[in-house]
């Protein structure tokens, strides 16, 4: 089973006072870019896989989705989606992703923000979601980049002059990271972009998109925090169908 830190009550304390908890999708700077891979959910049957408070799934909804189903490992985050949501057409379930099985062409949708870098077994998961997708139907996800979480301490250095570098670390070995991230021990796994791609392309899906997540300057305008953000990638999206 998955490493459930999201009902580590230290964690959650921390993890919902981030903006993108608070403030939902309009907290979260990289939804724009997001939004412009994703194919009209008019009458589509969704699956967001890590749906946290379920900010997604209503969005979804509101779209025009037929149904939409959120699935994550975390009881804390199924029952504040579940507190927060008032439809019919979604529904919540507590999954792992790990040993996630799904109906064969049971959606139409398959989403997922910043979850896949928990799971372990990224090829047995694409093939599943791959399987679950009916023909013509896209998978799109977001997850920390790569070059973000190779590091094994993943803090900006700065120089003499506050200059901040980012330190890239055993990006070539692939596998385990933890770090202490409002809890300690907090255990994710670190995919190469080339391998998080091929096996994509080994389930069977075809890559329609591939974007390096930056804050435009508008946003950096808005939120001057955002700029350091452009010194190293953050997030990883990806588009990709059947």
């Amino acid at each position: 089973m998955a490493q459930n830190i999201y009902d580590d009550p230290d964690f959650f304390a921390g993890y919902i006072q981030l903006p993108r908890q608070v403030l939902g999708l309009k907290g979260a700077p990289e939804w724009p870019a997001i939004r412009t891979l994703l194919p009209d959910p008019a009458g589509k049957r969704v699956v967001d896989l890590g749906c946290g408070f379920g900010w997604t799934a209503r969005w979804f909804r509101q779209q025009g989705a037929r149904s939409v189903l959120g699935l994550d490992l975390s009881r804390n985050m199924i029952q504040r989606a579940r507190a927060d949501t008032a439809d019919a057409a979604i529904e919540y379930r507590i999954a792992d992703l790990d040993t996630l099985v799904l109906a064969p062409a049971s959606f139409d949708v398959a989403y997922s923000a910043l979850t896949f870098h928990y799971v372990q077994d990224f090829d047995r998961l694409v093939h599943e979601i791959h399987k679950c997708l009916q023909p013509g139907g896209h998978l799109v996800f977001s997850i920390e980049h790569p070059i973000f979480m190779a590091a094994t301490d993943p803090h900006w250095i700065s120089d003499e002059q506050g200059r901040k570098t980012w330190p890239v670390s055993g990006y070539a070995r692939e596998g385990e990271r933890r770090t202490d991230w409002f809890a300690t021990g907090v255990l994710k796994y670190h995919r190469t972009i080339g391998t998080t791609l091929k096996a994509l392309i080994a389930a069977g899906f075809r890559i329609q998109a591939v974007q390096e997540f930056a804050p435009t300057a508008q946003q950096i305008g808005q939120l001057p925090q955002l700029a350091e953000e452009l010194e190293r990638p953050m997030m990883l999206i990806v588009s990709a169908s059947v």
